[in-house]
């Protein structure tokens, strides 16, 4: 059979599925890859409270003619057959730094891309996809990109999905395009581009609605890749809806008869009739669950839903329909049980919706869309980052398992690491959720840290508690340790106090325990944590950038020195320690000279570098070969990927006299004379290289 897709008949099917399943099984190779193929599914501004499983069905159960409520059936059916995450965050509020912080698994303090940078071009750095490559992934990106970098000279779009490890991408490059959702038409937004990798195709794509238009974009690439490679290599798919966010447009039509293989939307690839909905009126059809539907406005018995809120309930359901005919589509090419499938959203749902005027504003209050919190987007109360996250793994994920422990959008990259058996790069800051999914293991702590600049208010919802109703955001933090999250709204200084809520007993953060003495060394803990977990981005400024990062308290007695461990390996990184063990171990002597020179492979540094005065510190780092540093848990000097050797990587921080503690990792290259040299100078100072021991170690 081709590669591709076949010709299509005039009945808007594919030559190829007359065939009979024996045939098209045929087509595909028999065995089984050891590693799974991963599809991520993001939706944009689907909130927490949206899903079903997660809040709807809870309002349909209280049968309220008050409390409206939507359906998502194949969602509820992907929730009962694997896992739910009910605490999981995406790491901003707003899409651009979330989607970021995603593909690079950096939480906000150390991104590259950060509040409100849309089309920013995401860094030259790992991505999920550049680290799947590396063990033998094919890889594709399908909806809504965003983090190309302007250009006038477009389409060599700086970050280009295929310069940042995808082999293929179908779809919106700009922010701006995923706020329409006809390309073609145009219908509220103006027309908009769709880019085949570097080829604008917008002008076949007539009558196609963005959420079929990449669903049956994603099921021809799955169909594509079995036939031509199938089970020789395995294949991530980031698959990035760009509803239900903004237009609130309407499909043509309803969805089609069935799903998989054989049914559900299809790629016919006819410039004019591209899939098989793009026939019909444009933005008319409304699905008949709400077509009729009614309910107690308060005023009026049995009202009918605003024609805004039948939109939005539709797209949502769109999007149920598509995830449906995408799990069904695997299990008709015998690959589901070996294909990890996650389904989440990129932030909290939106009060935005560009509809003509006649149009009642949309408001997530109608479903209660941020389900049992407070707050929506651009918020880092609960409802603005707390995400209705579902993953399936067949018979690695039990059916109807619920994971509570906390995690985030960043955690996705070590996760599908570990699971293609490869190590995670040294600067990710997630850690792989494998052993919380399929409890084998013990599960490592996630770092819950959130922050974001943005210059409107918290809404005046009746539904929100008192005081934070219009509430000025300004520049804002979250963090989450054990139990319990801290928040800062408006913050002036690094001494702001954080308000402190138990998230587990108290989810809509009624209760500020701020006040309560037993909370004081909480309080202390998150400001210093704060500052630890970060680093500073001057195109990203914040009010607790030159804030002094305080120095960690030491019971174990000091020892001049770091130790050092040696992990034997090939690797095409800086990859992280977590699930290596170390050849050989030991205290350095000298920097850089640890490593056997026989033997490829890292070494690890770990101890503490201690300052005498508070103030400025700045560090330089050179190394033959490659190398990263951290100080905390904060990017200190990346000299890892597009790291030129012995080239000259310098940072600054502000420091509290006293141990800080530092990971260094280097990788040398082979055949060559080792070189890791560090210089430390306090504010205007000369430089001081800086030996092994300098720095501090404990037992």
């Amino acid at each position: 059979m081709i590669k591709g897709l076949a010709k299509l008949s005039s009945l808007g099917i594919w030559v190829w599925m007359v065939l009979t399943p024996a045939i098209v099984n045929a087509q595909l190779k028999k065995s089984t890859p050891s590693k799974p193929n991963i599809i991520f599914i993001l939706t944009d501004d689907l909130g927490y409270g949206d899903l079903g499983v997660f809040f709807q069905n809870q309002r349909r159960e209280k049968a309220d003619p008050k409390l409206p409520f939507q359906f998502t059936p194949n969602l509820d059916k992907m929730a009962a057959s694997g896992a739910q995450l009910t605490n999981q965050y995406c790491n901003a509020p707003v899409c651009a730094p979330s989607r970021a912080s995603l593909l690079t698994g950096l939480n906000q303090g150390n991104a590259k891309v950060r509040d409100n940078q849309f089309d920013k071009q995401i860094e030259n750095n790992h991505t999920i996809a550049t680290v799947l490559k590396t063990a033998g992934y094919a890889t594709s990106v399908i909806g809504k990109w965003g983090l190309q970098g302007e250009t006038k000279d477009e389409p060599n779009w700086p970050a280009h999905p295929q310069k940042r490890g995808f082999d293929d991408f179908f779809g919106y490059m700009r922010h701006a395009d995923g706020h329409e959702h006809y390309p073609y038409e145009g219908v509220y937004r103006g027309k908009k581009e769709v880019w085949d990798n570097y080829k604008n195709v917008a002008d076949s794509l007539s009558k196609c609605y963005t959420t079929d238009l990449w669903t049956a974009r994603a099921k021809k690439w799955i169909v594509d890749h079995e036939i031509s490679k199938g089970a020789d290599k395995p294949f991530f798919m980031f698959l990035a809806y760009d509803s239900p966010h903004a237009v609130l447009e309407l499909p043509t039509q309803a969805y089609p008869e069935g799903k998989g293989l054989k049914g559900g939307i299809q790629w016919l690839g006819t410039p004019g009739n591209m899939i098989n909905t793009a026939s019909g009126k444009v933005d008319s059809f409304v699905h008949p669950d709400y077509q009729n539907a009614t309910y107690d406005d308060g005023k009026v018995k049995n009202a009918p839903w605003p024609d805004t809120f039948k939109r939005y309930a539709t797209a949502t359901r769109r999007i149920d329909d598509a995830v449906g005919d995408i799990l069904q589509l695997l299990e008709d090419l015998k690959i589901s049980e070996n294909t990890i499938v996650v389904f989440t959203s990129d932030n909290g749902p939106s009060i935005e919706a560009y509809l003509p005027a006649e149009y009642v504003p949309n408001t997530p209050q109608f479903f209660a869309s941020y389900g049992p919190f407070d707050g929506i987007k651009r918020d880092v109360w609960e409802g603005g980052l707390r995400m209705p996250t579902l993953v399936t793994w067949a018979q690695h994920i039990p059916a109807g398992k619920v994971v509570v422990s906390p995690s985030m959008l960043s955690d996705w990259l070590p996760t599908f690491a570990d699971v293609a058996g490869v190590s995670a790069p040294a600067r990710t800051d997630g850690v792989s959720l494998v052993p919380s999914l399929t409890g084998k293991g013990t599960q490592a702590e996630s770092l819950i840290y959130s922050e974001y600049s943005e210059g409107g208010k918290t809404p005046d919802f009746k539904e929100f508690e008192a005081s934070r109703r219009g509430r000025k955001r300004g520049q804002m933090q979250m963090i989450r340790l054990g139990d319990f999250v801290g928040v800062r709204y408006d913050i002036k200084s690094a001494d702001d106090d954080f308000e402190i809520y138990d998230i587990v007993s108290d989810p809509k953060q009624t209760t500020n325990l701020a006040a309560v003495p037993s909370c004081e060394g909480l309080q202390a803990q998150m400001k210093a944590k704060s500052l630890q977990v970060r680093k500073a981005d001057l195109e990203a400024p914040r009010p607790y950038d030159k804030a002094q990062i305080p120095s960690v308290e030491l019971l174990d007695k000091t020892i001049p020195g770091l130790s050092w461990k040696f992990f034997k390996g090939d690797f095409p990184y800086v990859v992280s320690e977590t699930g290596l063990v170390e050849s050989s171990s030991g205290v350095s002597k000298h920097l850089g000279e640890e490593m056997p020179k026989s033997r490829p492979g890292m070494t690890l540094y770990e101890g503490y570098i201690k300052v005498a005065t508070d103030g400025e510190y700045s560090f330089s780092l050179q190394a033959s070969g490659k190398a990263y540093m951290r100080m905390h848990e904060a990017e200190l000097i990346d000299a890892d990927f597009g790291y030129q050797s012995v080239s000259q990587e310098t940072q600054r921080v502000y420091l509290k006299a006293g141990y800080h503690p530092v990971k260094i990792y280097y990788l040398r290259e082979a055949g060559k004379q080792p070189i890791l040299s560090l210089k430390m100078r306090y504010g205007g100072t000369d430089w001081k290289p800086l030996k092994s021991t300098d720095f501090y170690h404990t037992k």
